[in-house]
């Protein structure tokens, strides 16, 4: 390759995963605004330069930021509402708590029917009262981001339009975007598409201000970026070229993984797959551009599921599990040549978790890309588990666990007895406080990043889980409340940062 990612961007620092939507507020799910810098205020006061999150695209199945409508697009349900009423585009009142709204939980369906008709009357008031630099604004964000703004635009707008179907079930001619069709109805649904636009606008304002915060204090975002797409998307409904499609619109082969930790039947995960072969007679450029979009919203970026650029899991998609599918060739280093060129230096963390074989580590080092360590998987085997710290390589980021594990109180509660007892002869304590432990054994290890989940700083138990594989319903739904984060919680993260280094 003509260049190699530099080391500047993994530096022996410490950081809290947490999905912005975890955090508290009064309506119904977190969001950009107050509390989004208050949880900033907290990290640098904890002595943590690194803030971890999940995709910030508009979830689509299961409330997954992994099936997201766009992989170009933010979540309208992240945009502050607060914001939006002190720029004047909403009444204060409007904004009274829905005492419906849990504080605990988020629930989806509910924060859409109360944020979504909100943010269409803050839209309606932007067009009566915002200035002409205002709108220059929005116009400028919606000439500059026209590659993919106006077919989510327009794919959302047709959602809708069409009762929330997937797409392939649209009429024959606009699921096939022969122009005719499109031409017609931009013409009707111009106002929505509008409106969508608007969203978007909204939500990058916010989001480029959140980001200069943080950044302004020392703090870093790692952002996420998952190799699929979802199948209803504005992705693959505007580029049906590049996935493995019937005529009808709908996959042939679909996205997992084999039996593995979390499944005895593997994960159909159902993400359409691409056409590589595609893909490189356009020179990747539909990936240029969404590592492009990515780069300017986040200042480190996780891959997940990397495994899959060296080989991937394919499942017939008529299949219901995952089990009988096969391993196909990935592209390998051609996509990351050609991002390296029209990008330069990545600044990426490789998820290299599951079956990784030594040609997926080969390719990772080639690339100079760091791995990751989850403590959850360094017991219970022996000296030679690459999860356990004395076998590290300092070019890796360790987690106590992910959004994909459980709870590091639930997890060591799930051991068995022996697993247990091997787990706190490793570590040479008792079990009082075994979150902490773990917290302390990441911070003290040789990896240059060590990324804690928010729970485990809180020592919260299993029903504080973000996600539970395989499972397709009850996920991403956990928040903490105001009050949870004190000053002994920040205390305990700077001690450790001072001791160990970071």
């Amino acid at each position: 390759m003509a260049s190699r990612p530099t080391s500047d961007y993994l530096r022996r620092e410490g950081g809290i995963l947490l999905h912005p939507t975890s955090l508290p507020g009064p309506h119904g799910i977190g969001d950009l605004g107050t509390e989004a810098r208050r949880f900033v205020d907290f990290l640098e006061s904890a002595g943590q330069r690194l803030w971890q999150m999940l995709p910030l695209g508009p979830t689509g199945s299961g409330n997954s930021p992994y099936t997201a409508r766009s992989a170009m697009a933010g979540n309208p349900l992240l945009i502050s509402l607060d914001t939006l009423a002190k720029e004047g585009l909403l009444h204060p009142s409007e904004l009274t708590p829905n005492q419906q709204l849990p504080a605990e939980f988020v629930d989806y369906d509910a924060v859409e029917d109360f944020k979504l008709p909100l943010l269409r009357q803050a839209y309606l008031s932007f067009l009566s009262v915002a200035r002409d630099a205002q709108q220059r604004e929005f116009s400028n964000f919606c000439q500059q981001h026209s590659p993919w703004l106006e077919d989510f635009a327009l794919y959302m707008a047709l959602r809708d339009a069409h009762g929330g179907i997937d797409w392939p079930r649209w009429e024959g001619d606009i699921a096939a975007r022969q122009a005719e069709a499109l031409s017609r109805w931009r013409g009707e649904l111009a106002e929505e598409i509008r409106f969508h636009q608007f969203v978007q606008f909204q939500f990058y304002r916010q989001w480029s201000v959140l980001k200069r915060y943080a950044n302004e204090r020392g703090i870093r975002i790692i952002g996420d970026i998952p190799i699929f797409v979802a199948m209803d998307s504005a992705d693959v409904w505007s580029h049906p070229e590049l996935f493995h499609l019937d005529d009808t619109g709908n996959p042939t082969v679909v996205a997992g993984v084999p039996p593995d930790y979390f499944s005895s039947t593997g994960q159909r995960w159902g993400n359409p797959l691409y056409r590589w072969d595609r893909l490189s007679k356009q020179g990747y450029s539909w990936w240029i551009e969404r590592f492009r979009m990515i780069l300017t919203q986040v200042d480190v970026v996780r891959i997940d599921h990397f495994r899959g650029f060296q080989a991937y899991w394919e499942v017939p998609a008529h299949y219901n599990t995952a089990e009988r599918g096969r391993w196909v060739e990935g592209p390998g280093t051609a996509l990351f040549e050609l991002l390296e060129e029209a990008l330069g230096p990545l600044p990426v963390i490789a998820e290299d978790l599951g079956i990784i074989t030594e040609d997926v580590t080969r390719l990772r080092l080639r690339l100079g890309f760091p791995g990751m360590k989850v403590l959850h998987f360094a017991f219970g085997d022996n000296a030679r588990n690459p999860y356990l710290p004395h076998n590290y390589d300092q070019r890796c980021v360790v987690y106590t666990g992910t959004h994909d594990n459980d709870t590091t109180v639930g997890w060591f509660a799930a051991c068995s007895e022996r697993e247990r007892q091997g787990v706190l002869r490793y570590l040479g304590t008792g079990s009082r406080e075994i979150h902490w432990d773990l917290i302390r054994l990441a911070f003290a290890s040789v990896a240059e990043m060590a990324i804690v989940p928010l729970q485990d700083i809180l020592g919260l138990g299993s029903w504080a889980r973000m996600n539970i594989p395989g499972l397709p319903k009850g996920n991403w739904i956990w928040r903490f409340l105001p009050g949870h984060l004190q000053e002994e919680h920040a205390r305990r993260l700077r001690d450790l940062t001072t001791t160990y280094g970071r």
